[in-house]
């Protein structure tokens, strides 16, 4: 894993991008960025699951899982909860194509697309199992909580996914 300076987050890449002639410019399955505002980004494979979810900007991921049991994966992340153990991953930072990378925010304020299904301001927030995208408040002391309301009702989050 590397950290560096000047990523393009809303760029995504396709495998040849990461194994060809311009691999050297292309970040690492892995990679962590801190943007001058102290948001921190990980780079990351996209699988849209068995639902065939496709990625939608600024929307939350799950670390994949096969049929929501974890094989480990923590590099790889889906917007398909049914193929998730129930483990926020981040919020893509631009919508790849299944297969593609792309970077996910795990760490400082962001907007969501979708509206969260239930929480308000303060609330500890954790990945939907019922609803592809988005998070809901944590309910029980074993959900794993990947985020905070700040403005529910705006869509705005404080990221805290692990990384």
């Amino acid at each position: 894993m590397t950290s560096f300076v000047g990523a393009n987050i809303t760029k995504t890449y396709t495998a040849a991008d990461l194994t060809g002639a311009e691999s050297g410019k292309a970040p690492r399955l892995g990679d962590t960025y801190e943007s001058y505002d102290g948001k921190v980004y990980r780079f990351v494979k996209y699988n849209q699951g068995a639902g065939a979810i496709a990625a939608v900007a600024n929307n939350v991921v799950g670390f994949y899982a096969p049929a929501g049991v974890s094989a480990g994966q923590t590099n790889e992340v889906t917007s398909d909860v049914s193929d998730t153990a129930a483990n926020g991953a981040g919020v893509l930072a631009a919508a790849p194509g299944n297969g593609e990378y792309a970077w996910i925010q795990v760490k400082g304020v962001a907007t969501l697309t979708t509206a969260l299904v239930s929480g308000a301001d303060g609330n500890g927030l954790v990945l939907s199992a019922t609803t592809d995208g988005t998070l809901k408040v944590a309910a029980a002391v074993t959900d794993t909580v990947c985020a905070y309301a700040i403005d529910a009702s705006a869509k705005i989050v404080m990221c805290a996914f692990p990384y």
